[in-house]
């Protein structure tokens, strides 16, 4: 007779390499589970901070809005009726603009960003080539300075370790 208590095969109804599987197939699907919980937290992090910085951003953006209507109003009474009507117009959808940020979340400017894109791909593709070609030269722009100042060392017999120039150039 075995006993129970010590694991014999013939009792738990598998091999020990069935019951070495299933461990396996438990341990992966409770990584999984962790891993599910995890990248839940992540996105609701993520969603919290887009709507936090949207709604920020759409009070800047309604703030700027006043501050258009106050030079509205006093190109008004400077007597520029033209000047003053196109600044309401800016401050007027800049106002929905930044009521849309507050109040939209993070779904819905993803969303909305993706049928603009549909709309209009060639425009977007054009906004990223401007903005690569904007970073490209502000890399090029940083090098250059990082460049000169790292050959404002030079090293003199005597001095190993380099000693500093003068930045300005002689007259």
């Amino acid at each position: 007779m075995t006993d129970p208590t010590y694991g014999s095969t013939a009792n738990t109804g598998g091999s020990a390499t069935d019951q070495v599987e299933d461990q396996v197939r438990d341990k992966a699907q409770l990584a999984q589970d962790k891993t599910r919980g995890a990248l839940g937290q992540a996105r609701g992090r993520l969603r919290d901070q887009v709507d936090q910085r949207s709604t920020q951003a759409g009070d800047q953006v309604q703030s700027a809005a006043q501050d258009v209507r106050k030079v509205a109003e006093q190109l008004r009474g400077q007597g520029k009726d033209t000047p003053a009507r196109m600044a309401e117009q800016v401050a007027d959808r800049a106002e929905s603009f930044g009521s849309y940020l507050r109040d939209a979340d993070g779904e819905r400017l993803l969303a909305d960003a993706e049928a603009f894109a549909r709309r209009q791909p060639w425009l977007v593709v054009a906004g990223g080539l401007a903005l690569g070609v904007a970073a490209s030269r502000f890399l090029k722009a940083s090098a250059g300075r990082r460049y000169q100042a790292g050959s404002d060392y030079a090293t003199e017999p005597g001095d190993p370790y380099g000693s500093r120039r003068d930045l300005d150039p002689p007259l």
